[in-house]
C-alpha cells in the first residue's frame, strides 16, 4: 500500500465505524445484540464497511438482518431448545465475531492486495457458510421427524449439536444461496478471470453449505458437549445449565465450544471456495 492511499483508508475506517456503530446501536436496542455484541459488531463494521464499501456492507447486512429476523420469527419455536444452547438468541460479543470474525480478515486481507480477487472470494464463501448454519439452526426446528447426527445417522431429539434434517439442510442451501447470488452481482463482471457469474454463484453456494456440513461435524464429534445432571440433558451450556445445576463434559475438547466451531465454519467454507476458484 502506497503512502499517498493512507488518509484515504483512514477516512474510509472512520465511516465505517461511525456506520458500522449505528447499526450496532440500532441492533442492540431491538435486543438483538448484547453489549459486548454491539461494540465487536462495531468493530466488524468498521472493517467490512471501511474497506469493502457498498459490497462488503451489503453481504454483511444481508447475513446479520437475516440471521436476527429468523430469531425472532421461529423463536417462540425454538423457546424450548433453548437449554441446549450455549447462548441466546440476544448475540454476545464472541458470538459477533465467531460469524463476521473471518470475514472481517478476508475484508483486511482485501484493503492489503485490493487488486486481488481472492480476498473477496473469502469473504463472500464465509459469509455464505455462516449464514447457511444460521438459518439451518433457526429453521431446522421446522422439521416434523427428529434430526440425525450427520457421523452416525441415529435419531436424536431436535437441538443436538451435529444434528441434520431435511427442513435445515434446506435452509442452509437457501442461506448460502443468498449470499451467492448477492455476491455475484455485487461482483464486477469479468473481474474473477475463467468463471461464469452462474459458475461462481455456484461455487459460493456449494463452499457455504460445505462450511455448514463441516460445522454440523464438529458438533457431532469433537465440539464440547456438557450433561445436566439434574435435567439429564446434554447441553451446550457451561458452567451452568438454565435450572442452574452445573454441567460436566459428556464428550469432545474443552476448549472447541460453538463459537470456536462457527470460526471453523466460516473458514472452510472459504478454503473450499478458494480451492474450487483456483481450479478454473
Amino acid at each position: 500500500m502506497a503512502a499517498s492511499e493512507f488518509p484515504s483508508l483512514l477516512l474510509n475506517l472512520t465511516l465505517g465505524f461511525l456506520l458500522g456503530t449505528a447499526v450496532a446501536y440500532l441492533a442492540y436496542q431491538a435486543s438483538s445484540l448484547s453489549r459486548s455484541g454491539a461494540v465487536a459488531a462495531a468493530l466488524v463494521g468498521m472493517v467490512v464497511f471501511g474497506l469493502g464499501g457498498l459490497p462488503g456492507a451489503l453481504l454483511l447486512l444481508t447475513f446479520f438482518i437475516s440471521s436476527s429476523a429468523l430469531s425472532r420469527l421461529f423463536g417462540r419455536r425454538k423457546s424450548g431448545l433453548e437449554e441446549k444452547f450455549a447462548k441466546g438468541s440476544r448475540r454476545d460479543g464472541g458470538q459477533v465475531l465467531a460469524n463476521g470474525g473471518a470475514a472481517a480478515a478476508f475484508m483486511l486481507l482485501h484493503g492489503v492486495f485490493p487488486s486481488a480477487v481472492w480476498p473477496w472470494i473469502g469473504f463472500a464463501a464465509s459469509l455464505a457458510a455462516v449464514n447457511a448454519d444460521t438459518w439451518a439452526t433457526e429453521l431446522g426446528v421446522l422439521n416434523r421427524t427428529p434430526p440425525r447426527l450427520v457421523n452416525t445417522w441415529k435419531p436424536v431429539a431436535p437441538g443436538t449439536s451435529g444434528a441434520v434434517s431435511w427442513a435445515g439442510t434446506l435452509a442452509a442451501l437457501a442461506g448460502s444461496a443468498l449470499i451467492a447470488l448477492l455476491a455475484v452481482f455485487l461482483t464486477p463482471a469479468g473481474w474473477v478471470e475463467g468463471v461464469s457469474p452462474l459458475a461462481l454463484a455456484g461455487v459460493l453456494t456449494a463452499a457455504g453449505l460445505a462450511g455448514s456440513f463441516f460445522d454440523s461435524f464438529l458438533g457431532a464429534t469433537v465440539q464440547a458437549i456438557y450433561f445436566c445432571p439434574a435435567c439429564a440433558k446434554e447441553t451446550e451450556r457451561h458452567p451452568l445449565h438454565t435450572c442452574g445445576t452445573p454441567t460436566g463434559l459428556r464428550r469432545g475438547w474443552p476448549r472447541l465450544n460453538n463459537d470456536w466451531v462457527n470460526v471453523l465454519c466460516g473458514l472452510v467454507g472459504a478454503a473450499v471456495a478458494l480451492v474450487i476458484i483456483s481450479t478454473f
